[in-house]
Parts: structure tokens; C-alpha cells; sequence
């Protein structure tokens, strides 16, 4: 019998590798919440920092009138609502960067400069400052001032023209992509900045941040490739233009495996457990290279096996023979899967909505220092009198703030 998803109460525990680090999150949406929320698990204090009455646009994704989105991205956080646009406002958020080691802002280019809130601004406040500044298209260039959603970036990046079936149209990735590897480069980026103003002695830098250049890192060696040919690469499904076999194969149950065999030891393994163990002296796929031109071909002979069996038979039979196949699972699949529950990828953790909340584990498991889920998701502007508190305000001074929609 598989074990339930492990229930994780929340770690009374503050501690982490990141414990006194404290950073001011002026963004919405996706990028810079994941990278704050990278930092958060290991112990930084995130400040949301928050519109008041309206709060990040990620409340705002909801299913099933759940903002689950936020649930997950905002853990460990804290939710300040505040009009930093008003002189008042203004003035508060320069006392929370006079502690702060860390500002993340994702508005289009110029605008903090606009209200005076630029680097300029803030490093006059605080020198050692690290500010992370995430765009669509960066702060300096031509396309600076055009709007810059993900979706955009997957587009214009050459990732979409990749994806899809020789036959169909460009696809776009059915998630944030662009933003969650923005969110993932920027969380390394800011280390290294920290690394360099803690260790190194140096002073406060602004990290430009956008969302199109870290998704075209990603790609790989394409524009090489193009210069190198001058051929561009044609949609291929499932397959990859440099090594083959490698494919999603239908099973007799409707369900699909996915293969690769990509070494030469690897492509003798397969090829003697489907019954074809002469296939490597056949001129078309004695080398990687020749199968990868005659791909459609060997598709046929590795289809055709797999065709004929059940998907959990297909396992059962690569697997005994070390062979790289494994299950096109969904996410029904994922929860159920042994793997998820032993290694708890996957947990759950209260909720004061619904009975639990199945998140992601924190995935890089440090032996010595890891991570820990603190908090929930916070309330839009639930900690608004702590922080306050901590910067000396009094009781009345507080309510004056909430009064005139400062907070």
C-alpha cells in the first residue's frame, strides 16, 4: 500500500542558512515572487511589500476561487500593504531600506525613478543595497519601455517556434516559464551580489533582471547551430534534432513512455530488449548520427513494440534491462507516485481555506543547512503592525497610517 503524502506542520524553527538577511519585494506576479520565495525557505525575511486594498496580482489567480498561486509563491513572507507612490509612504519604505540587504522591483523601466524611489535614491539611504530590477526586455535597450509578460518572452525568444508537431503551430509552455527561470537566475545573481558587498567588501549593485535574456540562455547553442548551417531548426515533437531515439511512444492502453538513447551502449541495450539486437550494424542506425536521419524509421520499430504492451509492462520490461524509459505521467500520477511520497517532493501543510495544501517540497536538500516551511501564505497586509512596531511607531501613528490609506 503507498503512503499518503507526508503531513508537515509548519517549522517553529526560524532558523536557516539565510536568517538575518531581510528583503523589501516591491514585485507582482510571477519572476520576482519566485525569487524571493527561493530565499525565504532558506531563512531571508521577505516584506511583501503590497497595494493596499488590492495587494500582489498573484491573489488574483485563483481556482476554484483559491488563490493557490499565491499559497505556494508566498510562503515564509510577510505582507506590508503600503503607498510608497505617497509622501508618506515614501518615507517609510526609505526606513525599511535602511535594513534591508535586499529590494526586488519588477515595474516597467523608469518608473522608480518616476516616483523617486531609483537606485540613485536608495543607495544614497543604503550603499550596500542590492537591487534586483526584473523587465521583460531590460532596463537599457530599444524595447525598454514595451510591456514584457512571459508569454511574450516565450514567443520572441525562439522557445515557442520549438515546440510543437512539424504540422502544428508554434506552442507556448502551459506555465510561467520565462518568469520562473528569470525567478531562478535572479535568486543566484543576488547571491553572488550579497557575496560580493559581504565577503568582498564591495558596495550595493543593481541587478538588471530580464525576463527574455535567462530563457535564451536556457536554449542552448541554437543561434550557433544556425550561424554554423544556416538552416532553421524545424518543429520535431518530442524528438531532439541531435541524438536519437528519443520520443513519447504510445502504449496499448492509451497511456505513453518516454524514451532516450542517447549513447551507443544504451541504443545495443534497447534494440536487444525489443528483439533487434542487429539493428546497430544496419547502415541507417549504426551511429547516432545515422539515426538521426533515419529517425522516423526507428520510431517505427520502437513504436511498434511498445504499441503492443501495456504501459506498466513496458516499464516492468526496460527496466529489468536498464534501459532509459520512464511513464508520461499526469498530475494525478505525480501524487500517487512512490518516488514523490518517499522523497516528500511533494507535501502538505495546514491551510485556514481548504482541509490541506499540497505544495512542493523545497527541492535542493542541503545536509547541513535546509530549508524550512515557516509560514504561510500571508493575509494582504497582515503584518503591517509588526513591522511597524519594529520600525518605532506607536499604536496611534499606526492607525493615522491606516486611516489615510498609506497602509
Amino acid at each position: 500500500m503507498i503512503a499518503p503524502l507526508s503531513d508537515v506542520p509548519y517549522a517553529v524553527d526560524d532558523s536557516g542558512p539565510l536568517t538575518g538577511l531581510k528583503i523589501l519585494d516591491l514585485s507582482r506576479l510571477v519572476a520576482g515572487n519566485a525569487l524571493t520565495h527561493f530565499l525565504a525557505d532558506y531563512g531571508a525575511e521577505v516584506i511583501k511589500v503590497e497595494r493596499p486594498g488590492y495587494g500582489d496580482d498573484l491573489r488574483n489567480w485563483r481556482v476554484e476561487g483559491i488563490s493557490l498561486y499565491w499559497k505556494i509563491y508566498a510562503r515564509n513572507k510577510k505582507s506590508l500593504s503600503l503607498n510608497f507612490t505617497t509622501p508618506r509612504g515614501k518615507a517609510l519604505l526609505f526606513q525599511l531600506v535602511e535594513s534591508s540587504q535586499i529590494l526586488v522591483e519588477n515595474f516597467i523601466p523608469g518608473t522608480l525613478e518616476k516616483w523617486g524611489l531609483g537606485p540613485e535614491a536608495l543607495h544614497k539611504i543604503n550603499p550596500n543595497l542590492v537591487i534586483v530590477r526584473i523587465s521583460g526586455w531590460g532596463q537599457e535597450g530599444p524595447d525598454r519601455q514595451f510591456p514584457g509578460f512571459g508569454s511574450l518572452v516565450e514567443a520572441r525568444s525562439g522557445f515557442a517556434e520549438m515546440n510543437g508537431m512539424p504540422d502544428s503551430p508554434p506552442i507556448l509552455p502551459p506555465l510561467a516559464l520565462a518568469d520562473m527561470i528569470a525567478g531562478l537566475y535572479g535568486g543566484i545573481a543576488t547571491l553572488v551580489a550579497l557575496r560580493h558587498t559581504e565577503v568582498s567588501g564591495g558596495s550595493g549593485q543593481v541587478i538588471d533582471l530580464p525576463l527574455f535574456d535567462p530563457l535564451l540562455a536556457i536554449l542552448g547553442p541554437q543561434a550557433a547551430e544556425y550561424e554554423l548551417t544556416g538552416i532553421t531548426p524545424k518543429r520535431i515533437g518530442s524528438r531532439i534534432q541531435t541524438t536519437a531515439p528519443r520520443n513519447v511512444y504510445l502504449c496499448k492502453d492509451g497511456r505513453y513512455v518516454a524514451l532516450s538513447a542517447s549513447m551507443q551502449s544504451m541504443f545495443i541495450r534497447l534494440m536487444e530488449t525489443i528483439g533487434h539486437p542487429n539493428a546497430v550494424e544496419d547502415p541507417r542506425f549504426s551511429s547516432n548520427a545515422d539515426r538521426v536521419k533515419h529517425c522516423n524509421e526507428l520510431d517505427v520499430i520502437i513504436g511498434g513494440f511498445i504499441a503492443s504492451r501495456e504501459q506498466s509492462e513496458n516499464l516492468a520490461i526496460f527496466r529489468a534491462a536498464g534501459v532509459t524509459v520512464g511513464p508520461v505521467q499526469t498530475v494525478a500520477d505525480i501524487i500517487d507516485d512512490p518516488m514523490v511520497k518517499a522523497r516528500k517532493i511533494l507535501i502538505r501543510v495546514p491551510d485556514d481555506e481548504i482541509e490541506s495544501l499540497i505544495t512542493h517540497n523545497i527541492p535542493a536538500t542541503l545536509s547541513r543547512t535546509p530549508g524550512l516551511i515557516r509560514d504561510p501564505a500571508p493575509k494582504l497586509g497582515e503584518h503591517n503592525r509588526e513591522i511597524l512596531v519594529g520600525l518605532g511607531y506607536t499604536d496611534n501613528e499606526i492607525e493615522s497610517y491606516s486611516n489615510d490609506g498609506v497602509i
